[in-house]
């Protein structure tokens, strides 16, 4: 991922603050067909320094995934940033569109698991970290043995031991500061609530 360094997120804690924030995202490999993408959700252990996720057994994927190189990418806030939100445009009018947004790539090897006992363990971490907002959390043993064991048999778990962490928040820091603050008043005012996720993650950005 192209990351110019005013861009890049590179303090350690700040790193794993993202890491374990992390829930949705696509993972890439490449089989004897070519690239093959899964939209999934992953699971991350700071001790292992793994994400952990699963697929459909059906999915072809994972069959050429095992020892493989892979990539998961996370996107987080986006919004569309119009060139009417900077006063430069007033004053001299050399501004194009542009996106902001924020993105996690991490790169790794992909490890199939396939024990019951991996995946159990697996589902009810993730389970209990989804559902830890519910006010009434389901788990996993409120589902019959037989359906369990049959989930099990239909799916396919996987590790992605972490290689190398990239993450990019691209925010509006490469413009002068009236700038900056017009796309935060601009993107807050919108009705889009991406658009003012996005202008709030501009207004937490800690200044360069």
């Amino acid at each position: 991922m192209y990351t110019p360094t005013h861009f890049a997120v590179t303090d350690p804690a700040e790193l794993e603050t993202l890491l374990s924030g992390l829930a949705f995202g696509c993972l890439v490999s490449h089989g004897a067909q070519g690239l093959d993408a899964t939209h999934l959700p992953f699971l991350y252990d700071a001790d292992a320094r793994t994400l952990a996720g699963h697929m459909a057994r059906p999915n072809p994927h994972w069959e050429a995934a095992d020892g493989a190189q892979a990539l998961a990418i996370f996107q987080s806030v986006n919004a569309y940033v119009s060139p009417n939100l900077y006063p430069s445009k007033r004053k001299h009018g050399r501004v194009v569109p542009t996106w902001n947004y924020e993105a996690v790539h991490i790169h790794g090897t992909l490890h199939v698991r396939d024990g019951a006992d991996w995946k159990r363990a697996h589902l009810t971490a993730m389970t209990d970290r989804f559902e830890a907002m519910s006010a009434k959390p389901w788990a996993l043993d409120d589902a019959p043995a037989d359906y369990l064991e049959a989930l099990f048999n239909g799916l396919v778990g996987f590790e992605l031991a972490i290689d190398r962490v990239q993450a990019k928040r691209k925010l509006s820091q490469n413009r002068a500061e009236p700038d900056r603050l017009g796309v935060i008043a601009g993107l807050s005012a919108s009705d889009e609530a991406t658009d003012r996720a996005v202008a709030a993650a501009m207004s937490a950005l800690k200044p360069a």
